[in-house]
C-alpha cells in the first residue's frame, strides 16, 4: 500500500471510530444503564447469525449502488446530489416493467426492468447536466429540483395508474414473484435456525450486480481514455479544453452515467421481493443521501465504496434493534445518523493526518 492510500486507510478509519464514540455518548447521555449493550448490539448484531450478515448485504446493494453515482459524478468535478430522484425514477420505471411485462420471461424481463431503469435514471440526471454544460446552472441547485420534480410526479403517476397501485398500503403494487431478482444458492447460505426449519435471508443477486458495477467503474475511470477525459474535465477544465476534449459533452456524459448508477439502484431495492415499494409519501428515498456518506467514507474510489456500503449497512441494521433496550425510534435514527454523517469529514480528516506526518517528516 502506498502513501496516499496509507492515509486514505488511516482517515477512514480515524472518522469511523470517532463517529462510533460520539454515538456512544449519545446513548451514555439517554440511557446510561443500557448504553453498553446497546452500543454491543450495534457492533455485533450484523454478524450474529449468517441470516444477518445476509440482510446486510441486501440492504448494502442499493447504498452501494447510490454511493458510485456519487463518486463517480465527484471524480469527474460534479456533485450529483439528484441521486434520490434518479434512484426513484429508475425504481419507477423497473415496477411497471415488471408488472406490464409479463409477457416476457422471466428470463428478459429481469435484465430489461434493470437496463430501463438504468436509461431513466440517465435521463433524469441528464437534465442538471444540460443545464450545468450550456447554461453554467450549478448541478447541486438543478438537481436538489429534480429530486422533488421526480418524487411528486412519481406519486403522481403511481396514484393515477390503479395497475400499479396499492390502495390498501398506499405503495406501489407488489411485483409478482417471477419479477423479483433470482436469490440462487443465498437462501442455503444465508440462514440460521428456527424451530424445526430454517428461516433465510432475502439477499439476492444485487449484490453481485453491485460489486461488478463497482468494478466495472474503477475500470471505466481508471483504465480507459474516456474515463480520462471525464477527469481531466472535473479535475482541470482549462487544461481539457486546451487539449481539445469536449467538456460540455463530457459533463453531460458523466451526469448521465451517475444517474444510471443511481437507476438501477433503485430497480434493485424495489425487486429485491418481501413487498417493497414506492410509499405514496411526500419524502425522497434515503438512500440517494446516503450513498454521499457512502462515496466519502470510501474516499470516492469504487472499490473502497463497496465495503463502506456494507458498513454502513451494518450500522443500520444494528441500530435498528436498539428500541429493544427501551431507547426511543427517533434516538436510534439520530445515533445512527451521527455514525454515519460524521464519514462525510473523511477528506479533512485525511487532509489533517496529511499534514501532521510532512511536520513530523520535517522536523527529522
Amino acid at each position: 500500500m502506498n502513501r496516499d492510500g496509507l492515509l486514505s486507510f488511516l482517515s477512514s478509519m480515524l472518522v469511523i471510530i470517532v463517529g462510533l464514540l460520539i454515538g456512544f455518548i449519545v446513548l451514555l447521555v439517554t440511557n446510561a444503564q443500557q448504553a453498553w449493550p446497546a452500543f454491543q448490539t450495534i457492533l455485533t448484531f450484523g454478524f450474529s447469525s449468517m441470516r444477518n450478515i445476509g440482510d446486510v448485504l441486501l440492504h448494502a446493494t442499493p447504498i452501494i449502488l447510490t454511493g458510485l453515482s456519487v463518486a463517480f459524478a465527484f471524480k469527474t468535478g460534479l456533485f450529483n446530489i439528484g441521486a434520490s430522484g434518479q434512484f426513484m425514477f429508475g425504481g419507477f420505471v423497473a415496477i411497471v416493467i415488471s408488472i406490464h411485462g409479463m409477457f416476457m420471461p422471466p428470463a428478459i424481463r429481469i435484465p430489461v426492468a434493470i437496463i430501463a431503469a438504468a436509461l431513466a435514471g440517465a435521463l433524469w440526471a441528464g437534465l442538471p447536466g444540460l443545464l450545468k454544460a450550456y447554461r453554467n446552472v450549478h448541478e447541486v441547485i438543478s438537481s436538489i429540483m429534480t429530486n422533488y420534480i421526480a418524487m411528486f410526479f412519481i406519486v403522481y403517476m403511481i396514484q393515477s395508474n390503479e395497475s400499479i397501485f396499492n390502495r390498501g398500503l398506499s405503495t406501489s403494487a407488489h411485483l409478482p414473484d417471477s419479477s423479483n431478482l433470482p436469490r440462487l444458492f443465498f437462501p442455503d447460505i444465508f440462514r440460521e435456525p428456527l424451530g424445526a426449519g430454517f428461516v433465510s435471508s432475502r439477499v439476492n443477486i444485487g449484490i453481485l450486480i453491485a460489486i461488478v458495477v463497482a468494478v466495472l467503474v474503477y475500470i471505466i475511470l481508471e483504465k480507459t481514455t474516456f474515463g480520462y477525459e471525464l477527469k481531466a474535465c472535473g479535475f482541470n477544465s482549462d487544461a481539457a479544453k486546451y487539449a481539445g476534449i469536449n467538456q460540455k459533452r463530457n459533463i453531460i456524459y458523466s451526469m448521465m452515467i451517475s444517474g444510471s448508477l443511481a437507476g438501477v439502484a433503485g430497480a434493485l431495492n424495489f425487486m429485491r421481493g418481501g413487498g417493497v415499494g414506492i410509499g405514496i409519501v411526500e419524502t425522497l428515498p434515503m438512500e440517494g443521501f446516503t450513498g454521499i456518506s457512502v462515496a466519502f467514507l470510501g474516499l470516492n474510489h469504487p472499490i473502497g465504496i463497496i465495503f463502506s456500503g456494507i458498513f454502513v449497512s451494518f450500522m443500520k441494521l444494528g441500530g435498528g434493534r436498539l428500541q429493544t433496550y427501551g431507547f426511543s425510534s427517533e434516538l436510534v435514527d439520530t445515533v445512527i445518523a451521527v455514525i454515519i454523517y460524521f464519514c462525510a469529514f473523511v477528506f479533512v480528516t485525511k487532509s489533517l493526518i496529511g499534514r501532521f506526518v510532512k511536520k513530523k517528516e520535517g522536523a527529522k
